[in-house]
């Protein structure tokens, strides 16, 4: 009974990108183990084996953002975070379920259980984008420093020229209309031009009848009663068809801004105590979330840079994004978890560079795949939704940067300070 809105359609889309992510890992894993010199049957269960830890702690960790996006947002959030924990369970079944029965009934085929069907050549060496072996943690200081003065620039683009706030933050007039039947908006906007509201229009109502225009000017009633009269000449409506017509000021978009902020607080010490948990060291948890807070200003950076409108999708999307960018850095903490403990004679950098360069084609891939059911999602749909994607898409590209550049060679700061090296 739950009402499908477009905030949940696009969480049901980036659902599919997240349960492509969980079957990425799964399919790496495997590769690895046929490249080990196992058959096709054992390497099939030896890969969902070693994988499953890995999908676990990469979706509960998302999982535990959508549930404080639930608990904190506004209306149309929640409709978000509701539809996203609906898929994160059941793309973690499916993987590990029917993801594990279709991959098995392969292997026992025998057409199909031979390496090229499993991204492996015949001579045992990986089909994959990347060959080369990169020594990335000895590079992390430039990393470090291109990081930081893309957000020093985007803090002083703030501090200079503000924000640009749409009408959730400045407050403005909303007028809600029966209009009768569906009317283009693009046709109303072009009624209303003489005004220059440039407004947002969203439809409202059942069947869709209904119009809302919203506009960051704050419009008297003899004003807003000549736009009435503007929209009764094109399509015959009436003083009496005005559902409501108010201004209303910024507080709505203090409340947004507590809460996000109140949210990524929650989502981050959940994330955190749930990772020292899994992975036994606060260290990880710690370089988790620095990671965390790194994307979000990031994005923040790139907002205040290109002047993109700030409204409550885009709290939305960085709530989101919470949850999300963590996912990537899960998979490469895990690795390097896993390495130290076969290779525990290696020092840190060793182990870390090893880590990032074997989970460094699944990185990309996964990325890659999710900003694939993101480009329809901003090419295709309505303009409000377009303006959560863009924040989620360039949030993506950051926390996939982020978790090799930032998070893991903090992680090997916080080894090399504090402890032994093999620690």
């Amino acid at each position: 009974g739950v009402v499908l809105t477009l905030p949940g359609i696009a969480a049901l889309i980036l659902s599919i990108g997240m349960a492509v992510d969980a079957n990425v890992i799964i399919f790496a894993r495997i590769k690895e183990e046929i490249m080990a010199g196992k058959s096709i049957r054992v390497a099939v269960d030896s890969g969902f084996k070693n994988a499953l830890t890995t999908v676990l702690d990469a979706q509960i960790t998302t999982l535990i953002a959508a549930v404080v996006l639930y608990e904190v947002g506004t209306t149309s959030v929640k409709g978000f975070a509701l539809t996203l924990i609906i898929g994160i369970v059941f793309s973690i079944f499916t993987a590990v379920v029917i993801t594990q029965l279709f991959i098995s009934l392969l292997a026992l085929s025998k057409k199909f259980s031979k390496n090229k069907y499993f991204g492996v050549n015949e001579d045992g060496s990986p089909k994959q984008m990347l060959n080369k072996t990169f020594s990335l943690i000895k590079h992390r200081k430039g990393y470090y420093i291109i990081s930081v003065s893309i957000i020093v620039i985007g803090l002083l683009f703030m501090i200079i020229g503000g924000m640009n706030y749409g009408i959730d933050f400045t407050g403005g007039t909303n007028i809600q209309v029966e209009m009768g039947k569906q009317v283009d908006i693009d046709e109303v906007k072009d009624t209303l031009k003489d005004y220059e509201l440039e407004p947002t229009i969203i439809y409202a109502g059942e069947g869709n009848t209904q119009i809302v225009i919203k506009t960051i000017k704050s419009l008297e009633n003899a004003e807003r009663s000549e736009i009435i009269e503007t929209l009764g000449d094109k399509y015959g409506v009436t003083q009496d068809d005005v559902l409501a017509s108010e201004q209303f000021g910024p507080s709505v978009g203090d409340e947004l801004k507590a809460n996000a902020l109140k949210a990524v607080i929650i989502a981050a010490i959940g994330m955190l105590i749930y990772i020292v948990i899994r992975f036994k060291s606060w260290k990880y948890g710690f370089s988790a979330v620095v990671g965390v807070v790194h994307d979000v200003l990031m994005v923040i950076a790139f907002y205040a840079i290109f002047g993109f409108t700030v409204n409550n999708p885009f709290i939305a999307a960085i709530l989101t994004l919470v949850g999300y960018s963590i996912n990537d850095t899960i998979v490469i903490f895990d690795r390097i978890r896993e390495n130290k403990r076969i290779h525990n004679k290696d020092n840190n950098e060793t182990n870390i560079d090893r880590s990032l360069n074997q989970t460094l084609n699944r990185t990309i891939m996964t990325s890659l795949t999710t900003l694939v059911v993101m480009i329809p999602l901003c090419i295709m749909v309505s303009a409000s939704i377009r303006e959560f994607v863009i924040p989620l898409m360039i949030g993506v590209v950051v926390g996939c940067l982020s978790s090799i550049f930032v998070c893991s060679p903090i992680y090997f700061e916080l080894c090399r300070k504090i402890g032994r090296a093999h620690v």
